[in-house]
This record gives C-alpha cells, structure tokens and sequence, in this order.
C-alpha cells in the first residue's frame, strides 16, 4: 500500500512537472518605413508592425521565443534581446558585426531567444547603429506558472517607454558622423510611449493619458530607450516603490523620483491614493558633461495620470512634479539614488576573482583620412582602443577559428595610468586612441572584476552607462576621483548589490562590478562608441557548440573549453564523444547548428558517459 501510494505521488508530481512547462512563442516582425508627425514635422522611421513604440513580447519566466525579423526597410539592421542571457545561445544575441551580420533589406532572419533566471521587464531594440531610435519594444517577463513576485500583487500595470525624437534623419546623420567623426546628435524632445507631451510644439493633443481608479495599486513597467542620455522621471503628488530593476528584484526604496539609464529598466509601484484629478509624469535629462555646453535636450516629457470617476476637469494644466522631479544638473540627486539599491536578498558575490581589469572610459581624437583631407575627429575609447567593425561577425570567426578578423589582446589596463579626472590633461598623451577589433577571452568559470573609470579627456567626462550582453553582474561599489586600489574595495557591497545588466560609470568617478563567465559566446560591454568584446569559453562539455561545417571529424575525446566538433554538412554523420570526469551526465546541453548559427536537426544520446549524434 505505501509503495502505491509512493508510485501515486510521484506520478502526480511528474504530471505537475508536465504542467509548468515552458511555452514556447512564436512573432512575426515585419520591418517597414512608417510616416509620423511630431513636433509640428512628418517624417519617415523605421518601425515593427507599423508599431511605435514596437510590439510587446509577454513571457514567463523559462519561455523560449522565435522572433522571424522581415526586413522591408530601407537600412540594414539586426535586433538584440537587452538583458535576456541567452544561455548558450549567443548566436541570436544581436549586436551587429559581434554575433550576426546585419539583416539586409528585403531579408530575413529567425532569433531563437531563450529566457531563464529573468523575472520583471527587459526590452528589444535594434542594435545598429542608432536604428533603435524608433525600433524598440517592451519586454514583459511573468513569474512562472505557479509562482508570485516577492512584493504585493499589483490590481494592474502599465508600460511606459521614455524615447527620444530626432525631427531629422537621424540615421543619416549618425552615418555621416561615423564618417567623418562628428560628435553625437542631440534629440529635439524626448517622449513617453511614443508622444512628447503638452510643453512641446503640436504634441498637447496627443499627449499620453493613463486612467485609474483611487485606492488601487499599479506596477509601472519603465524603460529608458532614449539613445544617450540619463533621465529624472516622477509623478506629482505620488511616490514610487521600486521593487525591480534589469529583471532581478531588489529591496523596495519608496522615492518621489526615479534615475533611470539608457537600457536601463525598472519595475515601480504607484498607489492612486490622491484626490481625483490629473496629475503630470514628467521626464527630463540629468545632464552630467561639459558646464560650458548647453545645447542638450532640455525637454520636459510629460503624461498624464488621470484619475476615473465623478469631478470637474481642472481649468488650468494638470498638477507637475516640481518639487520632485530635480533638476537637470542635480548630482547628488543622481548619487542619492544609486546608493539606494539593493538585492531582495543576500547574494553570492564572485570572491575568487581571477580576472581584474580597471578600464578607463574616455572620449579621444583619432587622425581621419577622408579624400585625401586628414583631420581630428572625435571616437570613444576604452583603454584607449576605439572598436572597429571587421567585416565578419566576431562569433562566426571565432567558431570558424579564422583569422585576421580580431585579435586577442584587449589591455586589464590603460598603457598608462595618469590622473584621470585632472582638467588639464596633457594633450598629446591622452587624446590619440587606437583602432582595432581586440577581444577579452574568458576560461568558462572565470570570476571576473571589471573596474570603469571616466576620464575627463577633452574635459568630457560624464556618466557612461555600460550593458553586459549575455550576463548580468554584481555592482559592488562605485565613487568619486580616481580608483584607490587600496582604500575603495573595502567599500564594496558584498552582501547584496543590486544584480543588474546596465549600469552608469558616474562623471569624474568609477563604478566596480563583478560576474562569472558561465556563458559561453561573445558579450559586448559598450560605451558609446567605444566597447570590450568579451569571448567566454565553454567550458568541459556543457556548453560546447557543434557545428554542421565542411571537414572531417576532430576534437572527438574529451571535448572541453572551446573546441567543437566540425562534421560534413550534408549526409548523416555519426559523432561519438566521452565525457569527461566529474561532469553531471544527466544535464549534458548539446547544440547543433549550421554555419549561418542556425539550430539543425540532430539526434543526441547520453549514456554512461558517452554521447552520441547523429546529424540529418
């Protein structure tokens, strides 16, 4: 009787297993050439599904979705998953010339993108050049099945989107820019979900609006897809409760404003529990550059919280945010925030660091020849190297193991160290970047620390905000000045930092993060311009990738770090490998693909410690 009763058990937890299953999505994103008018301007932008902002992907948390991108545009592009880690997966992260080519006009491509520990909002935007100016969309990540978020369920939500709008080919512009090295063009106004607002030209009709009902509670779902610059964001009369940040959750911090970076997400709490009205979310930049330059975008972005219900409209504009929201300039504003964040819980931050880099941000002048005119122009760096695109995507060759596309030799340090934050740098030893397509190889496993450091080259320093593809990691500490290597680590949060994928190197300071390379691919850390490319190893067998190339059979016994198997790419072909000791055998991944990145047919069995393949 026990025993069937056992046997009962757990044939009901096998079904429940079979019930929380991950679900597997499916969208069409259909490319075109669109007409809007802002700003008293029409123009044509590229959007998805004649969408702008683009579509909104919903997912629980372990979903897989399989994006097919049509391309009917006008330039070419490709789209990344920002902030979703793609586990062994990196051929469909996005970042042009890094994972893929770009998507030419009138093609396709299919992105496989796999989701796992992320929980809360992330977003997709195009990811060449400044094409994700207008292409972009929200990222909804549900809790699994069965399970609830840490902080009170919400009685609805509402995604808000803060853009920026360019009454100008802005494409064209960055082209031309990237030519001939002029510095980043400034928007015209930022917008939220698409629209300007009431303080700016021909915008108060269609000025965003969002109704609620007072004594309900709302979770806010904010992302900050402008192109370069942070914002202040608040609600008059409001405070906010944020709860989550990059999909991972943190320990509530109840504020009247918020600081959010480019790329950067954030999940907030809003209670309607003032007086029935209208009431103004407001947005506008914290500007952190040169005091003596004022041409940035002093647009204040505003929406509109109105309440449902029985009273008279207000006579004059809607409550603003003018004690909360701070100033453009406000820097402790800024600092104040960011000292508030923390994870939910206690976390276990990387402590065997293998790998330290300190990186010194900057913008440098790089000698352009252009028709046979040479002259200064402006290029980003980090350790004084400015990325240059090779014309193969890293991935490929790196897997293909060609040569001549980039070399392995990006510098832990600056050539040289000097006082970076100084207002009267030398001129000839810090200005001149070098250009070159140079990688960062990680051992699988690797605990890293990479310390950013903004210099104020060109007396340009300002905040930087820096994405990790493929990886999340641990902000342990930043500050003011230059990095002490003695004094500033003891200052390191290492019970629990907030865990995130984009965080801001703040003006004239550092920032100290920490990751473990547990993702083989190639990951980008990007600054502008500027950007390490980073290629994590797989590591023994769980994260090797084969791949259906011309060529005999090799790398057959004890397959590890970032060998591969290479087979015939057409016929059946059988591949046998061993594993090697001390491996888990029962949660072996294998991944088949073909040499454009794309999953083939493939049978795997694991027995005994041996694999075997066969490929259709």
């Amino acid at each position: 009787m026990a025993l069937t009763i056992m046997y009962l058990l757990l044939l009901l937890a096998g079904l429940l297993l079979c019930l929380v299953e991950a679900e597997v999505h499916h969208h069409d994103f259909v490319v075109t050439n669109k007409n809007y008018t802002r700003l008293c301007e029409t123009k044509s932008i590229l959007v998805v599904n004649d969408q702008f902002p683009g579509p909104t992907i919903h997912v629980r948390k372990g979903d897989t979705v399989f994006v097919n991108v049509y391309n009917h545009g006008d330039i070419e592009l490709t789209l990344h998953w920002h902030g979703v880690k793609q586990p062994r997966n990196p051929w469909s992260d996005g970042p042009e010339y890094v994972t893929q080519c770009p998507i030419q006009p009138r093609n396709n491509f299919t992105y496989e993108v796999i989701f796992s520990s992320e929980e809360g909002t992330l977003w997709w935007h195009a990811h060449s050049d400044w094409t994700r100016n207008t292409v972009h969309g929200a990222i909804v990540i549900h809790p699994a099945e069965g399970t609830t978020s840490p902080y009170p369920q919400p009685d609805a939500e509402e995604i808000i989107i803060l853009g920026s709008w360019y009454t100008y080919d802005v494409n064209l512009v960055v082209a031309q820019d990237l030519a001939t090295g002029g510095d980043l063009p400034a928007s015209n106004a930022y917008t939220i979900n698409g629209q300007p607002g009431d303080f700016c030209n021909c915008s108060k009709e269609t000025t965003y609006k969002w109704s609620v009902d007072y004594g309900k509670t709302y979770l806010l779902r904010i992302i900050n897809a402008v192109m370069n610059a942070e914002l202040f964001f608040s609600i008059s009369g409001h405070n906010l409760t944020l709860v989550n940040q990059d999909a991972s959750y943190l320990k509530p911090v109840v504020t009247s404003y918020i600081l959010i970076a480019p790329g950067q997400t954030m999940n907030v709490l809003v209670t309607a529990n003032q007086s029935l009205g209208q009431y103004y979310m407001a947005a506008h930049q914290f500007y952190t550059d040169k005091a003596t330059f004022d041409d940035y975008d002093k647009t204040n972005v505003t929406a509109i919280l109105q309440y449902n219900g029985d009273y008279e409209p207000p006579t004059t504009t809607p409550y603003y945010p003018t004690s909360t929201l701070p100033p453009f300039t406000d820097y402790n504003a800024g600092i104040s925030f960011r000292n508030e964040l923390k994870s939910l819980r206690d976390v276990d931050v990387p402590k065997n660091i293998t790998t330290k880099m300190y990186v010194i941000a900057a913008q440098n002048l790089l000698a352009l020849n252009s028709s046979g005119v040479v002259r200064s122009t402006l290029a980003a760096s980090l350790n004084n190297v400015t990325w240059v695109n090779p014309w193969v995507d890293v991935l490929q060759a790196y897997y293909k193991n060609m040569s001549g596309f980039y070399t392995e030799d990006f510098p832990d340090n600056p050539p040289e160290f000097y006082d970076f934050e100084s207002d009267n740098l030398p001129v000839l030893n810090t200005m001149r970047s070098l250009m070159g397509t140079k990688v960062k190889v990680l051992e699988y496993g690797e605990e890293v620390e990479m310390i950013f450091q903004s210099a104020n080259v060109l007396n340009a320093s300002e905040d930087h905000p820096m994405h990790l593809h493929g990886h999340g990691f641990y902000m342990v500490g930043a500050g003011g000045g230059n990095f002490d290597f003695d004094e500033d680590p003891k200052s390191y949060n290492m019970v629990d930092p907030p865990f995130v994928n984009t965080a801001s190197i703040p003006k004239s300071g550092w920032l100290a993060v920490r990751f473990r390379a547990l993702n083989p691919g190639t990951d980008s850390c990007l600054v502008r311009w500027g950007g390490i490319l980073i290629i994590a190893k797989a590591g023994d067998f769980l994260a090797v990738y084969m791949s259906a190339l011309d060529g005999a059979v090799s790398s057959k016994e004890g397959v590890k770090a970032d060998q591969k198997w290479v087979v015939p790419a057409t016929g059946k072909q059988n591949v046998d490998a061993t594993l090697d000791s001390g491996l888990n055998k029962s949660r072996v991944g294998i991944v088949f693909r073909d040499d454009k990145g794309d999953i083939v047919e493939a049978v795997a069995l694991v027995l005994e410690g041996k694999v075997s393949a066969e490929i259709t």
